[in-house]
């Protein structure tokens, strides 16, 4: 990190902490990256010097070679022309070098070769047992949350009450401390704390608020995946990326509830854990079959399990009695288009592909999973828009990792 004056500040530089106002306003959020516009807020606010993140400009040409080189590899199954791939491109690129700069060392390929297996066991034969099988075993074994439940039948029935919405979420105290956590986060922006669910019911809404506490309250259920499988907080960190992204997406849209897309982000791949617990041995399998062959994980599992995560996440949320809309944009995030409406689901797709660009500077194991280029029409967005998302979420995911991890 090193400390500017306000004339040394140049575009593309990151900050590396909050600037406030005298006034205690907060003018820019620590991550940040600099705009012209941004410093001429900063002059007119009176701002005189900021600490920023070296920029990727001290690399080497080599360094920055180097940096291309290990990026262009996970863009290996896209088409590098399209607008918002590029986009998508320039933000992990950037994202990478500055990282670099930092001093964080780029993975060796040999770190992505096969571990060790043997000791994992699947429960099932593959190829002889169906996802609806598998996902029927697990529920039979494990129960959900009865908390769940209430919030569904809240958001079943029209008349529900303001009242009755923060009585039902009140009683679960880890929830509620994860709801209040949330609501007081960039994610809403509210300018005054909020120290109730009551009071979140009446700004945020009771329908939403009762959707955020469904995913919320489903996360509860994935608590004893085998460590050596997956680091969960690697899991959840893109998981709830990919919610982040998916709620500004949906912002761009009218009509769409933001909070219904974050849920649909935070759980697009829950079918992914229950092949962790009941295909152990196998899921790994395909976890290194796509980090050796720079595979998509999602093609990797089709050739090595003969189905997807999202064959298995389609009769978990059934079996669940999930809300209809919210299913199908996390059961056709891979295909948005094989959907009757399918720009839903094409807001998550846009969303785990950013997810994925988003996560390459930390050291990412996979390559993109492919952008639907007529999924991306469907949204009528400019690829500019990515960059502002980007921006809008270096601003609210630290706050909401720490709602949730």
């Amino acid at each position: 990190m090193n400390r500017k004056s306000i004339d040394e500040l140049k575009a593309g530089m990151v900050l590396a902490s909050d600037l406030v106002a005298g006034d205690g306003r907060l003018l820019l959020r620590g991550g940040v990256k600099l705009a012209d516009r941004h410093i001429g807020l900063l002059r007119r606010a009176g701002v005189e010097e900021a600490e920023v993140i070296p920029a990727p400009s001290v690399l080497s040409e080599a360094e920055l070679l180097a940096v291309e080189d290990y990026v262009r590899e996970f863009f290996l199954y896209v088409n590098p022309d399209h607008p918002a791939v590029a986009a998508m491109f320039r933000i992990a690129l950037d994202l990478t070098a500055v990282a670099v700069a930092e001093g964080r060392r780029l993975p060796d390929p040999a770190e992505r070769r096969a571990a060790n297996l043997e000791h994992l066991e699947d429960i099932f034969v593959r190829g002889l047992i169906s996802p609806e099988a598998i996902v029927r075993h697990e529920t039979e074994l494990a129960g959900f949350p009865d908390i769940f439940f209430r919030i569904k039948e809240i958001l079943e029935d029209e008349s529900a009450s303001a009242d009755r919405i923060a009585k039902v979420v009140s009683t679960d105290l880890s929830l509620s401390a994860k709801l209040l956590k949330l609501v007081n986060s960039p994610l809403y922006g509210f300018s005054r704390g909020i120290d109730s669910i009551s009071r979140a019911v009446t700004l945020v809404g009771g329908k939403e608020l009762s959707t955020l506490a469904l995913g919320v309250s489903a996360i509860n259920y994935f608590k004893d995946i085998p460590p050596e499988l997956v680091d969960m907080q690697t899991f959840w960190r893109h998981s709830i990326t990919c919610g982040v992204f998916a709620r500004l997406l949906a912002g761009t849209q009218s009509g769409l509830s933001p909070e219904r897309f974050f849920i649909g982000g935070l759980l697009h791949d829950v079918g992914r854990l229950i092949l962790f617990k009941k295909l152990p041995y196998a899921a790994t399998e395909a976890m290194l079959f796509a980090r050796e062959n720079c595979l998509p994980l999602v093609e990797a599992e089709l050739s090595v399990l003969g189905l997807r995560h999202t064959d298995i996440g389609k009769p978990l949320l059934e079996s669940w009695h999930f809300p209809e809309g919210l299913a199908a944009m996390i059961d056709y995030h891979h295909d948005p288009m094989g959907y009757p409406n399918p720009l839903e689901p094409a807001i998550i797709h846009v969303a785990d592909n950013l997810s994925n660009a988003v996560e390459i500077a930390r050291g990412g194991m996979y390559v993109m999973p492919g952008l639907d280029e007529e999924a991306w029409d469907i949204l009528g967005l400019d690829p500019e828009a990515l960059y502002e998302a980007m921006e809008r979420y270096s601003t609210q995911i630290d706050a909401v990792l720490d709602a949730f991890l």
